[in-house]
């Protein structure tokens, strides 16, 4: 059985600093295991304030539903999502800049971005899991 450890959650901020880096821009990122609870972050020097809740957001969403948390923005939310977000006390952020990670065909976290473009902020996601030898998908 895979899980998100720490070790794996620091490979990934590398990684989406490496990123972020090349973009000069100034981000947060959020780690959370499968539930959503928060396991690593880090705001980049210059990230907007609010950047440090929206992460955190995008990444429970994704985990939350295994999937992109953008993709829950497609079409308006369904009921189940609603929801589930309301009894959450509303800490997902059903926007672009969230993805799974998957390890060993098992999600294991999320990570969630902000600071940039929707887009940006999955690029950075993204660079981030690919660095730590992790999936978005099974």
């Amino acid at each position: 059985m895979s899980y998100m450890d720490l070790n794996i959650a620091q490979k990934i901020i590398e990684g989406a600093q490496k990123k972020s880096n090349e973009m000069e821009s100034n981000f947060c990122v959020s780690i959370v295991d499968p539930r959503g609870d928060l396991i690593t972050f880090i705001r980049e020097d210059g990230a907007p304030w609010r950047s440090v809740y929206i992460s955190q957001g995008k990444a429970a969403a994704s985990a939350a539903f295994m999937q992109p948390s953008g993709k829950l923005a497609e079409g308006g939310l369904n009921p189940i999502h609603q929801g589930l977000m309301g009894m959450l006390g509303g800490r997902m952020i059903p926007g672009q800049g969230g993805l799974p990670v998957y390890k060993e065909n098992e999600i294991i976290g999320a990570v969630g971005v902000s600071g940039g473009t929707p887009q940006e902020d999955e690029e950075i996601a993204y660079a981030g899991i690919n660095h730590a030898g992790c999936k978005t998908s099974k």
